[in-house]
């Protein structure tokens, strides 16, 4: 049993290439670069396909489960590394750890100037990020690792006044992988798994004497052919961002 358990470790830590550390570990010049298999320096955010072949999609862990440094693909520096964030000076954590694999999906964009009513009345816009992704399997991942991921569901959540999406996704790595396909499966393997996950992005803030954030769409999980549509669309809003179709008001880097 042990055997297996470390298989699965160590099937889940494969990374796209490899990473590179530069500073010192919770430190503000600290950064995590990606690069490709000939060693050369890459985006996570522009360089890894979100699509594969299988049908699956790529994640990229910024946060690894059970730690609570605040880390975030640096969207306005050159090759968006990852890197902790700060507030006032300060570098952020969170109040406790976060209990599953944390990140984003690759080629994904939450467009500031798209206002969408069907999650909120009164028309919430994208938070100016790549679409999170929230990874329930079992095995912690790395940081800067990119894992192949089936998304099952999808939460609107509003934070600021702004929507940022939280796709609930898992490891294909993972033993219930086969198991789960749709958000029903998550309850039935994963029972009060995303409860649990609500709850946790509701309150995280409140700590430090913020007010909760807020769900769209009635606080449910949307089915994965919602989370699809959801996928595509801010895939969509990427590439118009990219190509220059969308210009670049945020000075975002695009390199």
């Amino acid at each position: 049993m042990a055997t297996n358990e470390h298989e699965v470790k160590r099937k889940a830590l494969t990374v796209y290439g490899g990473c590179h550390a530069q500073g010192e570990a919770n430190s503000t010049s600290f950064r995590v670069f990606f690069q490709d298999e000939q060693g050369k320096d890459i985006s996570p955010w522009h360089d890894i396909p979100l699509y594969n072949q299988d049908g699956t999609l790529n994640f990229v862990c910024e946060i690894p489960k059970e730690t609570s440094a605040k880390m975030e693909v640096a969207t306005d520096e050159p090759y968006t590394p990852i890197k902790q964030d700060i507030k006032k000076g300060n570098l952020r954590f969170y109040p406790y750890n976060i209990n599953w694999n944390y990140g984003l999906l690759p080629q994904t964009w939450e467009d500031p100037d798209v206002t969408n009513t069907e999650v909120d009345a009164d028309g919430v816009a994208g938070d100016n990020d790549p679409v999170d992704v929230v990874e329930i399997g079992s095995a912690a991942g790395k940081m800067g690792g990119v894992y192949k991921v089936k998304p099952v569901g999808v939460f609107a959540m509003i934070d600021d006044g702004e929507l940022d999406w939280k796709v609930i996704a898992i490891s294909t790595e993972d033993p219930k992988a086969d198991l789960v396909s749709d958000v029903e499966d998550v309850e039935k393997h994963f029972p009060g798994e995303l409860e649990k996950i609500r709850v946790w992005f509701r309150d995280y803030k409140m700590p430090d004497g913020k007010p909760a954030n807020r769900f769209g769409l009635e606080d449910k999980c949307m089915n994965k052919e919602y989370t699809m549509k959801v996928i595509e669309e801010t895939h969509e809003f990427y590439k118009s961002l990219k190509s220059g179709k969308r210009a670049n008001t945020e000075e975002l880097s695009l390199a």
